[in-house]
């Protein structure tokens, strides 16, 4: 019999450089679990969703915000830039994580959990114990998009600042601003070896129409072979949220987390 999961309670506020950013904490066992969202999504999504039910029956600390200009936070989502989303993170997470911590990071949310990594590291935090990245996409803007952007999106970029573009997942396009373009620039990872100083499990799907799988290799070449691991899911795509998804991003999750004990 499946436990009924508890009922979803109202985000506390947390007030980052003038955005009203909603958060949900649930305190629990270390290492605890940061869900960190990709690219105009929100913290009740099904992965994330997931990820907190399963927290709650093992009694696991777990935390989730939206960034700026998604989902329940204020602000309006064209002025979110890499560092503008990177230092709400940092603030949500140094203001309720407590202890050591597995940073889970799905497509953008993958590049804001490297950077984390890097800028707690500076500091000397070091309770980050462990990396699950799905479907990652670090340096999305200068990898992804400014290869292929065309003439006219070129144009949008210099004339309005910005290009929209229709969205699989939601009836409104995605805006690319020529701000967040900039600003990637400034927060690359995948430009030499990467330390996270801890074990980091990479999930990428082979039919990911949105980063190519060339993109996972990629990353997972810049990491320490040795503290590496990489399931890749033959007819998986950029969500990952079928059933099956989610049972092995639970497993990835849970190991992850044992090993931080």
């Amino acid at each position: 019999m499946t436990a009924t999961p508890p009922p979803l309670l109202a985000p506390t506020f947390l007030d980052v450089d003038g955005s009203r950013i909603a958060v949900r904490h649930a305190a629990g066992a270390a290492p605890g679990i940061v869900w960190l969202g990709g690219y105009k999504s929100d913290m009740l999504g099904t992965k994330a969703q997931t990820l907190a039910d399963w927290a709650a029956r093992e009694d696991r600390a777990f935390l989730r915000h939206d960034y700026s200009g998604h989902g329940e936070s204020g602000g309006v989502f064209a002025d979110g830039t890499i560092s503008t989303w990177l230092s709400q993170s940092l603030a949500v997470f140094r203001h309720f994580a407590k202890g050591s911590q597995i940073l889970v990071g799905s497509s953008m949310g993958a590049w804001i959990a490297l950077r984390m990594v890097r800028e707690l590291r500076k500091t000397g935090d070091a309770s980050v114990v462990g990396l699950v990245l799905l479907a990652p996409a670090p340096d999305f803007t200068s990898d992804l998009i400014e290869p292929v952007l065309t003439e006219a999106q070129k144009r949008d970029l210099a004339e309005k600042g910005f290009f929209a573009e229709p969205s699989d997942y939601s009836a409104e396009p995605y805006i690319y601003t020529r701000a967040l373009i900039e600003d990637g620039r400034e927060n690359r990872v995948m430009t030499g070896p990467i330390d996270t100083h801890c074990p980091v499990h990479i999930l990428q799907g082979l039919a990911d129409a949105d980063v190519p799988s060339s993109h996972a290799l990629k990353l997972a070449a810049l990491l320490p072979a040795d503290d590496v691991t990489l399931s890749l899911i033959p007819d998986g795509d950029h969500r990952l949220s079928r059933p099956q998804d989610l049972d092995m991003l639970v497993r990835a999750v849970g190991d992850m987390a044992k090993r931080g004990e």
